[in-house]
């Protein structure tokens, strides 16, 4: 039987736990991720996992959180006046921002905290420094093109 390799393009049901067992993601309600093995489109180990298995297959893999989203970085939250904000701006915890850097690039936060004069922000990823689980079933292996030439 066929099996994943570097460059093939494949289909994959998922489910992703913490190490409390939170479910964090899933595709099981939803049609299966496809991606590029090789390609860089999900987290290194999600890549490294899916090498050599056969459609139908299945497997439960866990993820260091330096081969997933890197770890937590405490400088990477910061408390910001909130005179900052619009006055107007209804501000709440969890709700993620786009804040943009003094060089043009913009960046997703999240409010972690609120005070009477400070908003604190976490530009951290939300899975950062944590480690991943996941039950992965390959669906399919979608053929490359053939080129000729």
């Amino acid at each position: 039987m066929t099996q994943v390799r570097d460059g093939d393009t494949i289909k994959i049901h998922y489910t992703g736990k913490l190490d409390d067992g939170t479910t964090f993601d899933t595709s099981l309600n939803s049609d299966p991720l496809e991606f590029t093995v090789g390609q860089h489109e999900v987290i290194p180990g999600m890549e490294d996992a899916v090498i050599g298995m056969e459609p139908g297959g299945g497997k439960t893999i866990t993820i260091a959180s330096n081969d997933a989203y890197g770890p937590y970085h405490e400088e990477m939250v910061v408390a910001v006046d909130r005179s900052e904000f619009p006055e107007e701006m209804d501000i709440e915890i969890d709700q993620q921002l786009s804040v943009m850097l003094d060089d043009g690039q913009s960046i997703i936060v999240i409010v972690t905290e609120i005070a009477d004069d400070k908003v604190t922000l976490d530009a951290n990823h939300p899975l950062a420094g944590e480690d991943l689980t996941f039950n992965i079933q390959l669906v399919e292996i979608v053929k490359p093109l053939i080129y000729t030439g």
